[in-house]
């Protein structure tokens, strides 16, 4: 059973926080994967990437978090920023659980929010030595938890899927954590003041920090610690 200490029911705040900010439009669900691999030399490797299904009447197509730059047109290099702070959260994250826990650390993660419920699903497969490779492995996880089937798929990504439900199946450890929606008063974007934003564009720049034009949205760190401020002060 995995020990849920107030550090590590912190940490998922700031992870929601962070992917509330990250997406410049009203959404449904999320879905967020994300793995962390310890290597010889005690560095550490793995991959995140998340999807969200835009709000809407009609059935919306999941929108890949790599694909929300080109869609908004947001600055390519500032967002990557953001999905590296992101990835650096699920990182403390696992090194939380190493302080805490005894046993086999997890491996990879996946995250689910819908219904203002927070999931974690956390495996503990060997994927260094995976049948699958990264890329193989992000068509299954799609399959799975986005229902991308063999009719939405190319040839390429079909023979991966066949292979996959025709292979024999073993069965991994998993353990799963659900809770409500940590943060208060939750935006699907943050809103900025016009006027502030003319003001301090070009200050912004100096800086290096994220552009944004009138209705485009985008956040530095240090926007985001602004943000909160403000929200402390009401």
């Amino acid at each position: 059973m995995l020990n849920h200490t107030k550090k590590i029911k912190g940490i998922y705040e700031e992870i929601q926080k962070n992917l509330f900010y990250m997406i410049p439009e009203k959404w449904d669900k999320l879905y967020l994967y994300s793995s962390v691999i310890d290597l010889d030399n005690g560095e550490k490797k793995g991959e995140l990437y998340f999807y969200y299904i835009p709000k809407g009447i009609l059935k919306k197509k999941p929108v890949n978090v790599y694909e929300i730059p080109n869609k908004f047109n947001l600055d390519e290099n500032e967002y990557l920023k953001l999905v590296k702070l992101l990835y650096d959260k699920i990182k403390m994250l696992r090194e939380e659980f190493r302080k805490s826990e005894t046993g086999k650390l997890w491996s990879n993660i996946t995250i689910t929010i819908q219904n203002m419920k927070f999931k974690v699903e956390y495996n503990y497969d060997d994927l260094e030595n995976c049948e699958f490779n990264s890329y193989e492995r992000h068509i299954i996880w799609r399959y799975e938890y986005l229902g991308i089937g063999l009719e939405q798929v190319n040839k390429k990504d079909k023979e991966i899927l066949n292979r996959y439900l025709l292979g024999v199946k073993t069965l991994s450890k998993k353990e799963t954590y659900e809770t409500g929606i940590y943060i208060k008063d939750v935006e699907n974007k943050i809103a900025y003041n016009t006027d502030e934003y003319e003001s301090n564009k070009e200050k912004a720049e100096e800086n290096n920090k994220v552009n944004v034009s009138k209705n485009q949205i985008l956040l530095s760190e240090e926007q985001i610690k602004q943000y909160e401020e403000r929200k402390r002060q009401k």
